[in-house]
């Protein structure tokens, strides 16, 4: 026996090599509310950000392609006095085709990954459209999408364990 575990003279299983492929990514929903600018007000202000994430993910008619979603609502509001500045929320959509993965890694692969690949772009148009909105550019920071599902996860068997079994 080797050193990787695999019998003398037979080659270690492979695993199959992942593909993953971008088919393609769209705003389905998109609203920028710009409150501030309604009221017609004007002047300094310091913003409190608050930024909320929520993914999905769902299999498409079409061999090997999923559907990976991330929804942002992101809140601008005065830090004195709470104030609301604009209101952003958005769904931005990616097509994949994801090969080689297995069935029991798939689940966190859409809600990792997919959303890792997809960030930069989203991140892109949040800056576009609060600049445009006659902001600052709102430059998101990284999200940790593994911290996400991992909360997800941990919010899932809380609320396992909170509901009771009836006999």
């Amino acid at each position: 026996m080797s050193e990787n575990g695999a019998v003398d003279g037979a080659q270690p299983a492979q695993q199959p090599q992942v593909q993953m492929n971008i088919l393609g990514q769209f705003v389905r929903d998109l609203s920028f509310e710009n409150i501030m600018a309604q009221k017609g007000a004007t002047g300094e202000v310091n913003p409190d950000i608050s930024v909320q994430v929520n993914l999905d993910a769902k299999k498409r008619q079409a061999e090997n392609q999923y559907e990976v979603m991330i929804k942002l609502n992101v809140e601008s509001k005065a830090k004195e006095g709470g104030e609301q500045f604009f209101l952003l929320e958005i769904e931005y959509m990616g097509v994949f085709r994801i090969a080689g993965v297995p069935e029991e890694q798939l689940h966190p692969f859409l809600l990792i990954e997919c959303p890792r690949m997809l960030f930069p772009y989203l991140r892109r148009i949040v800056s576009d459209v609060t600049r445009d909105g006659g902001y600052p550019p709102l430059n998101l920071e990284n999200i940790d999408f593994l911290q996400i599902y991992r909360a997800e996860l941990a919010r899932r068997q809380a609320a396992k364990a909170e509901t009771p079994t009836t006999a």
